[in-house]
Formats: structure tokens, C-alpha cells, sequence
């Protein structure tokens, strides 16, 4: 679609291990040419199988690879198992043992200095790949439709989060309501996200199906952020027949 090329698979599974194998191809490129890599990684349950796949897959030198995630709740407690440094300490970095993982530190105590500090962290290095997924408002990591900015001339920020963002992070089973989620959170924003040599975004399940058709049939609009992935040649997204029912 445009400059975005889409791949379906038959089922998730199928899904994983392709993404597995086209990161772990990447990231062993980059390190051979480079002798070092970096990555922004992104949570949440579309990711659970990519992860396990890429790591059990191997063949990747996480001694040499420098991780970020791309974002996080404000004011939530690291240890919090909605917390997204938890997430990642839990499913990536106690698993494989990275060079580093930068963490967002939801709970400083002054965001906008949080901001700047990850920020500047980002942009020590060339980042080298992006791995998403996509909400079911259509967002990129916190880029909801009310606060996404294709022109955006922050690297993070701090975001008030929509209603629809924050009753998916309830029905996945993050939190008990909406009530008790928090209301902001940083993200990196979306020129931060397609800054890098790869993306690859990464949306199953019949639940993203009408995010996924807004992005790659409606406009290219901020009302679907995701859709701005049709303008970035260095991305591909990949689907399952369920995310994809409504193409």
C-alpha cells in the first residue's frame, strides 16, 4: 500500500516466526558490518510470540546490541505488572543479556527532564531498527489520534491517553478499569519511530482488523496514526488473516 509493504499470514504463529526471522537476518547484518546494533522495541500482547520466537531462534550477539522501548505510563511503579521497563527487564533483557537497555523512568519526578534525558540518549547513535505494533485507535506506541504529529518536533513526550487506548491496555488485562490506569504516559513520537534504517510492525488478531483497514484504506491522517506507515520505505508490516479480515 503506497511505499508499505503489507504480508498476511495464515496464522499468528506463521507471523512470529517470519518476524523472528527477518529481525534476527537484520540485526546479524548490522552487527557484522558494524560490530554493534541498536533497537527500539515495543510491548504489549501482539509481541509476546515475535519475542519468544527471535530469542529462541538465536544466532543474534545481544552483547553487542543497544535497547530502548518506545514508551511508558506516568507515575506507574517499575515493579507494577503493567509496567512496560517490567515488561521488557522480564521478557528481553533477564533473557539475553544486552550491551544495555535504556529504560523510561515513569515515576521521575520531573517528566519533562525525563524526556530530555531519553532523548539524548536516542540520539547518541544511529538507531537501527523499530519493532511496533499497531493499537486499536490506530495509534504507534502512545501516538493517539488526539496527540499524534507527523511533523512532531519532540523526540519524547508526555500524552494524555484516549479512552480507547486506555480500555485496550483493560481488556488485554493490565489493569482492573479504566479508573485505575494512568491518564498520561511518554512516548517516542512518530518521527522518532521512523527514524531508523528498519521498521517492522507487527499487528495480529481480529481486534486491530478495523485499525489495520483505517491505516491502509483511509487517508493518510493523524485520526489513524498508523497510517503514516505508508510513507516510510524502510517499513513493513505484517499481518494475520485476522488483522486483515476487513482488506
Amino acid at each position: 500500500m503506497d511505499e508499505l509493504p503489507v504480508r498476511v499470514y495464515a496464522k499468528q504463529d506463521d507471523l512470529a516466526a517470519d518476524a523472528a526471522r527477518m529481525v534476527q537476518s537484520f540485526l546479524t547484518e548490522c552487527i557484522a558490518a558494524r560490530g554493534t546494533a541498536s533497537a527500539i522495541l515495543a510491548t504489549g500482547n501482539s509481541q509476546i510470540r515475535f519475542l519468544d520466537e527471535l530469542i529462541k531462534l538465536g544466532g543474534v550477539d545481544w552483547s553487542k546490541l543497544t535497547l530502548f522501548h518506545m514508551d511508558e505510563y506516568l507515575g506507574l511503579e517499575r515493579d507494577h505488572k503493567a509496567s512496560f521497563g517490567r515488561y521488557m527487564r522480564e521478557r528481553v533483557e533477564s533473557r539475553v543479556k544486552p550491551k544495555v537497555f535504556h529504560y523510561l523512568d515513569g515515576n521521575s519526578d520531573q517528566p519533562l527532564d525525563e524526556c530530555s534525558r531519553y532523548a539524548d540518549l536516542l540520539h547518541a547513535q544511529e538507531i537501527d531498527l523499530c519493532c511496533l505494533g499497531i493499537g486499536e485507535n490506530g495509534h504507534l506506541a502512545f501516538n493517539d489520534p488526539h496527540v499524534a504529529d507527523f511533523d512532531d518536533p519532540w523526540t519524547v513526550k508526555v500524552v494524555s491517553l484516549d479512552l480507547k487506548c486506555r480500555q485496550q491496555q483493560v481488556d488485554e488485562g493490565h489493569f482492573p478499569n479504566v479508573e485505575q490506569m494512568p491518564r498520561f504516559a511518554y512516548t517516542l513520537t512518530i518521527p522518532t519511530l521512523c527514524a531508523v534504517r528498519k521498521m517492522v510492525c507487527i499487528s495480529p488478531e481480529k481486534r486491530k482488523a478495523q485499525a489495520v483497514h483505517n491505516a491502509l484504506r483511509d487517508a493518510v491522517s493523524t485520526s489513524c496514526p498508523a497510517s503514516y506507515l505508508r510513507t516510510q520505505k524502510q517499513a513493513v508490516l505484517l499481518l494475520d488473516t485476522d488483522s486483515a479480515a476487513l482488506l
